[in-house]
């Protein structure tokens, strides 16, 4: 489904991603690692449209997305949960929710689909709550949510386990699980957790300096060499 090849970026003079590529099928958790300040969100960004490529391609089903600017991905199916979850504070999370659904047609965007409810029960009791009053973990649980209701092909996931306190990670290990059984979406996630990525990783890739290292099944994330690349 997702396709990148060879791509490159640069900062200036800084040559951030070095010939990086990977693909992410229907179905399928492809886990991104790296110590922090090697790339992974830069890279991440590169998909998204939010950075430009210095060279190569992204494509999705089959189709060039690479010049494309972030709100028409969007449209295209990819959905970014970013580092930091970026919700909006001043709207309640059903706003934050509706918002999710701005690339829909207006009939499919008119009812906010329950199934989060199901996914993350704790947002259907706090509707009316502003997004800025919720706690580190329930945010994260509303970016993930808002994302879903886009009705992605890809959804993008960046370090949701950032600062988030042990009991909702395994809520959303468990999300990610379902996610990923269910089988209508490719997921690429992004993460410093070892445990947590190597538990749902159909297989990985680690970056070092913008560049891949490593990559591979997920039965080999247990080898000494990718360990190595994420310690600090």
């Amino acid at each position: 489904m997702l396709q990148v090849e060879q791509i490159h970026q640069h900062y200036g003079s800084s040559h951030t991603l070095r010939g990086i590529s990977l693909s992410v099928k229907k179905g399928e958790c492809v886990t991104l690692l790296g110590r922090n300040g090697v790339g992974k969100t830069t890279l991440l960004k590169c998909l998204t449209g939010v950075l430009p490529l210095s060279r190569g391609s992204v494509s999705l089903d089959g189709q060039d997305i690479s010049k494309l600017a972030p709100h028409q991905r969007a449209r295209r199916g990819i959905a970014y949960v970013p580092q930091g979850r970026e919700i909006f504070a001043r709207l309640t999370v059903e706003e934050n929710l509706r918002m999710g659904m701005a690339t829909l047609s207006s009939k499919k965007a008119a009812n906010i689909k329950g199934e989060v409810y199901e996914l993350f029960p704790v947002l259907k009791e706090m509707l009316h709550r502003r997004g800025g009053d919720l706690s580190g973990g329930q945010q994260q649980q509303l970016a993930i949510a808002r994302a879903l209701l886009a009705e992605p092909k890809l959804i993008i996931l960046d370090e949701p386990t950032e600062g988030i306190q042990p009991s909702i990670i395994k809520d959303i290990e468990r999300v990610i699980r379902l996610l990923r059984q269910r089988g209508d979406m490719g997921i690429l996630l992004c993460e410093q957790y070892f445990d947590f990525a190597r538990a749902l990783a159909d297989s990985f890739l680690v970056l070092s300096r913008g560049e891949v290292v490593a990559s591979g099944a997920q039965d080999l994330m247990d080898s000494d060499d990718v360990r190595r690349h994420l310690a600090v």
